[in-house]
Formats: C-alpha cells, sequence, structure tokens
C-alpha cells in the first residue's frame, strides 16, 4: 500500500508581516477546507535576550504579541516572512489565492508550489516525539524549543 504525498505550498508576502496582518491571515487560511499542516517561517523572537550585554534581560519586542486565530489565542514568536501549508490536493490553491487577497491590500504576495516541509522523520523528530511519532508532527519540530507545536483545529 502506497502513502499518499500531499501538495505543499508557499505564501510569500513581500515583506514580514505584522501581529495584525497574521492574525487576519491565519483567520482566513484557517476558514478554507483542505489544510492539512501549516508552519510559520521568521526570525525567531526570543522572550529574553539570548547574547550581548543585555543577556538574560526581557525582550521588548513589538512584534511579539498575542493573536486571535480561530478561537484559540496564541503569541507568536517568530517575525512572520512566509507561511507553509500542506493541503489537501491542488484544487484548495486557488479558494486559498482567493481567501487570502483581501488580506494583502497594501503589498503583494505570492503561492508557491513545490515541497517545503519534510514528509519522513529525521534525527530531531526522533528525539523530540519517539520512535511512534504522529506523522501530521514531522518536520514541525524546532531542537531548540521546548514547547510543542500549537494545533489549530479548522473548520475540517
Amino acid at each position: 500500500m502506497t502513502e499518499a504525498t500531499f501538495p505543499q505550498c508557499r505564501i510569500i508576502p513581500e515583506r514580514f508581516l505584522n501581529p495584525e496582518t497574521t492574525e487576519r491571515l491565519l483567520n482566513r487560511v484557517i476558514s478554507v477546507p483542505g489544510i492539512l499542516r501549516m508552519v510559520l517561517n521568521g526570525p525567531r523572537l526570543p522572550a529574553t535576550v539570548t547574547y550581548g550585554p543585555a543577556k538574560g534581560l526581557a525582550n521588548p519586542h513589538t512584534m511579539r504579541q498575542k493573536i486571535q486565530v480561530g478561537d484559540q489565542e496564541l503569541e507568536l514568536q517568530v517575525h512572520v516572512g512566509t507561511v507553509l501549508l500542506e493541503i489537501e490536493s491542488r484544487d484548495v490553491i486557488p479558494a486559498l489565492q482567493a481567501a487570502i487577497e483581501p488580506v494583502f491590500t497594501d503589498f503583494t504576495f505570492r503561492i508557491q508550489e513545490g515541497r517545503f516541509m519534510k514528509t519522513e522523520p529525521s534525527l530531531v523528530d526522533y528525539c523530540k516525539y519517539g520512535p511512534d511519532a504522529d506523522k501530521t508532527m514531522l518536520g514541525l519540530a524546532d531542537p531548540n524549543s521546548k514547547s510543542r507545536p500549537i494545533i489549530i483545529q479548522g473548520n475540517k
């Protein structure tokens, strides 16, 4: 029996997104049926300064805010630059594009199709989740993170 491989796409805005735009975008994305996994990529926004003379002090970054996605509140830990999505079929892409176009009124964006997330477990996934890891969690492990990925229930 062969395992299904799902298409993946990447939303690439022209610039980094502020928390309000990220919140609007994610609420539009989760409203589209057929999205299996999502990863937010961008530079990390640590809660404390990690090096230099201010090491250990609070990092008062304006982009590290709590946002409301669906009925769940989450704190942004990255300054969102791209959004990676795994979808059920290529038929989802036009619906996704139509749903997120109203968010990008001040600047442009692109949607690329390709392979952007891991589909096989890596050593990091094995160390983080063990040998019986959930397949939907593959590639979502950050080796430096002490927390697990956030799961947002869409409209499925």
